[in-house]
């Protein structure tokens, strides 16, 4: 760093100013995101509880909470859970974002209106959502569930079923989030160069073989971030989870995080949930560098 700062000529003053031009964001970068994740990797380390606050700066066995998640059938559950809301409910607005962006690839007033209109649940706080889709999905209050009722056709509540909860929140968080995707997508399509469209047309292309050919290629690496960031929020997905269905029924949309909520505020193992935590961290940065390493290298290779 001082042999940057101090070296001589035009291009150390633009680096020099570069630095410490970064530094105000770099300090508030730290004090926000690294000092938090350095306590919670230290309290990680200790049997931590509000039961015995003396714990707190105990090292003698630091590894005892991790040995203890590799025998914690409820927290590899947890883990389960997690990979299909998380699988499921990223395909899911991927797929949906993907096909309403091609729907609405166009110029008109009509369909400004209609991406406008889309963009609403993204928009809207996630408690809202959630309270929003418990009216959904409450039978005694919800107008879908009256409709059903008056065609004849009563439907269980979803969330109160363990065999569809999971996928009563998946859906729940598609539909706040695939406009996310859709936005990423159109922005794409809308760059689209002519040029090669019209070749292919006047090649006789018909729209599967534009949109095998020319179109995916060109929007995968927005795919690809859009995938990245959704998968990384999706392990965030704890106010749904909390307002709907609170684990239950039983654990089948228990979640990790919302596991270490529990740990943490009901039974009060800050230690243990911060070692869950932990995990969860290293596990979402592994995942992610995975997804975006094989997106990108396989794009390039294209």
């Amino acid at each position: 760093m001082a042999s940057v700062l101090f070296a001589p000529g035009w291009r150390a003053e633009q680096r020099r100013a570069f630095l410490l031009g970064l530094s105000p964001s770099l300090a508030v970068l730290l004090v926000i995101t690294l000092v938090p994740a350095a306590a919670l990797l230290v309290a990680s380390f200790t049997p931590l509880s509000l039961t015995d606050p003396a714990a707190t700066f105990r090292f003698d066995d630091p590894l005892a909470n991790y040995r203890q998640l590799l025998h914690d059938n409820r927290f590899l559950g947890s883990m389960a859970v997690q990979f299909k809301l998380s699988a499921s409910s990223v395909a899911l607005q991927l797929l949906a974002g993907l096909g309403l962006a091609l729907l609405l690839n166009g110029k008109s007033r009509v369909l400004e209106g209609a991406r406008t209109l889309f963009l609403v649940p993204m928009v809207l706080p996630p408690i809202v959502v959630a309270l929003i889709w418990k009216i959904m999905y409450t039978p005694d209050v919800s107008p879908v569930h009256r409709v059903l009722e008056h065609l004849g056709w009563p439907v269980r509540s979803l969330i109160a079923n363990p065999e569809t909860a999971l996928w009563a929140i998946s859906l729940a968080d598609t539909w706040q989030w695939f406009p996310f995707t859709m936005l990423m997508v159109l922005a794409s399509l809308q760059m689209i160069p002519d040029e090669p469209l019209e070749a292919a047309r006047l090649e006789g292309a018909n729209r599967w073989q534009l949109f095998r050919y020319i179109v995916f290629p060109y929007i995968r690496p927005v795919l690809v971030v859009c995938g990245l960031f959704r998968l990384i929020d999706s392990f965030k997905a704890f106010p749904l989870i909390y307002v709907l269905t609170n684990g239950g029924p039983g654990n089948v949309t228990e979640v990790t995080n919302y596991y270490g909520f529990i740990q943490a505020f009901n039974f009060s193992y800050w230690g243990y949930a911060s070692a869950i935590a932990t995990v969860m961290l290293v596990g979402v940065f592994v995942l992610s560098w995975l997804v975006g390493k094989l997106g990108w290298s396989d794009h390039e290779q294209r």
